[in-house]
């Protein structure tokens, strides 16, 4: 299947447009990264508090911000997840101690400052803990049995499990308790006196130390590295060192303006949108490895053409092939990015830059490095390098024998932009 019969598109005539726009990006993308925002780093690498919490109706995200600020915990990130029905905030808090300790107490911050106009003397039902609860009631003894304590912690445990397995971690009413699996009629009509109930509930608590964090970053960056060595050595034996050099330096080319993108938009990087940045290495050196070798394959046929047309003509017979695979992909992630939820929301964003980006510098960067390189080779009076076809049983590299005193095809060394 083809979209496109016959192209003939001189892409490397536009290449001045294309390095304009790749100088536009990279350089507002490294400007960002040095001076403006920095690397947003997400809380799995530089450490931090997440407190996630559910409220009985939809939360003003500048309503939250405003009693952050208040209670001090300054720069908190408020970001919505799940479905938007649910009605579920996280917030990531700058509060990175790691023990047992610093869990109640980003817990107990975030509690303070969502509380407003609190009973004297009662306290919040919705975010409760069994134990706190089991204490009210051995005290109070609604049920008339001494204040035994088993029961009562059977009783704390029912009403829990009820708030947060049903009522998804928030009660609207204490009324709720009265019918609740488990709970004594004469517990639930006790609780008013020493409970009340605020519009939201804290589901869960997670801290990332600043240690795991360090560790995380050089792992992610070391990943890279490596990923990207490997592809200059493999193509360097599949072609030329100067096709692996030109892979790598696209390869890099994406990476810095995704990089460059998150950190303009101060979108948070974690985990899995290192994952996805490793993924689009691999995705865009394919685009280019398949460029690469239509022009191999096109200068044993076309050996008196100037090198610019050569990869002007690999450009335009691939062209189909690119934009079938790369938008069929496209359109995958872009779904994935608008329907996968805040969880997959930096690693949809992370693939749906990448692939725009991995598939116009496949074209855009990575043929342009190639003939320039070889343009300056001639120009230095040097002869120019071509694809190492040898290895593949074809005409070898200018300079290098293939088994035998010449070249070997016609006997001819294949031309390029400027050999005559």
């Amino acid at each position: 299947m083809e979209f496109f019969h016959d192209v003939n598109i001189d892409f490397l005539g536009k290449k001045w447009y294309f390095l304009a726009f790749s100088l536009i990006f990279s350089v507002a993308g490294v400007l960002s990264m040095a001076f403006w925002h920095g690397i947003p780093w997400g809380v799995d690498f530089r450490g931090g508090t997440l407190v996630y919490v559910k409220f009985s109706h939809t939360p003003d995200d500048n309503v939250v911000r405003a009693a952050m600020d208040r209670a001090g915990l300054h720069d908190a990130k408020i970001q919505r997840y799940g479905q938007a029905s649910n009605n579920e905030v996280l917030v990531d808090l700058d509060v990175r101690e790691t023990s047992e300790a610093a869990l109640d107490q980003g817990k107990l911050k975030i509690i303070q400052a969502l509380e407003t106009n609190a009973p004297a003397g009662k306290q919040d039902l919705n975010n409760a803990s069994s134990l706190t609860i089991k204490n009210y009631l051995i005290d109070k003894d609604p049920m008339h049995v001494g204040g035994d304590e088993q029961k009562y912690t059977a009783q704390a445990q029912a009403i829990v499990d009820y708030r947060d397995k049903s009522q998804s971690g928030v009660l609207s009413s204490l009324d709720q308790l009265k019918g609740a699996p488990g709970v004594d009629p004469a517990t639930a009509a006790s609780l008013s006196d020493g409970f009340f109930l605020s519009d939201f509930g804290v589901r869960n608590v997670e801290i990332v130390g600043p240690q795991v964090g360090s560790q995380l970053q050089k792992q992610a960056a070391l990943a890279t590295i490596y990923s990207l060595a490997g592809m200059l050595v493999y193509l360097g034996f599949r072609f030329e060192w100067i096709y692996g050099v030109a892979a790598v330096v696209t390869v890099f080319h994406d990476t810095l303006i995704t990089v460059g993108f998150f950190s303009l938009t101060k979108t948070d990087i974690s985990l899995t949108v290192i994952a996805a940045i490793l993924t689009l290495i691999g995705y865009s050196n394919n685009d280019t490895i398949v460029v690469f070798d239509r022009i191999r394959e096109n200068i044993k046929l076309m050996r008196r053409e100037k090198l610019s047309e050569i990869v002007n003509r690999s450009i335009n017979q691939t062209l189909s092939r690119t934009i079938l695979t790369a938008g069929l992909t496209f359109l995958t992630v872009l779904a994935l990015f608008l329907f996968g939820g805040e969880v997959l929301r930096g690693f949809s964003l992370a693939l749906v830059i990448g692939i725009l980006i991995g598939t116009y510098s496949s074209i855009a960067i990575a043929a342009p490095i190639l003939v320039a390189y070889q343009d300056w080779r001639i120009e230095k009076g040097k002869r120019p390098v071509m694809p190492g076809s040898g290895k593949a049983g074809g005409a070898g590299p200018v300079g290098k024998p293939t088994g035998s005193s010449k070249p070997s095809g016609t006997g001819r060394t294949p031309v390029s932009a400027k050999a005559k």
